[in-house]
C-alpha cells in the first residue's frame, strides 16, 4: 500500500481546492474536494489561524487520512 504525505499550512476553515492543495492532490486521482471539506470541518474551530495539515493519500485505493497540527506560535 504505497502512501504518498502531503504537508499543508492552511488558513483554519478556510481551506480551497487552489494552489497548493489542488495541484498537489488532484494528480493522484483522488476526490480533493471531499478532502477540503474535511480538512475545513476539522479546522474551523481555528478561524484566522495558520494550521499544519498532513494528508496521507493510498495511491491504490486513493483512500485518505488527515491530521491536524497546532496551530503556529505566531498565529496564537
Amino acid at each position: 500500500m504505497p502512501e504518498k504525505k502531503f504537508k499543508f499550512l492552511i488558513e483554519g476553515g478556510k481551506a480551497t481546492a487552489a494552489p497548493p492543495i489542488g495541484p498537489a492532490l488532484s494528480p493522484l486521482g483522488v476526490n480533493v474536494l471531499q478532502i477540503i471539506e474535511k480538512i475545513n470541518s476539522e479546522t474551523a474551530e481555528f478561524k484566522g489561524m495558520r494550521v499544519p495539515v498532513i494528508v496521507t493519500v493510498d495511491t491504490d485505493t486513493k483512500d485518505f487520512k488527515v491530521e491536524i497540527g497546532t496551530p503556529t506560535v505566531a498565529a496564537l
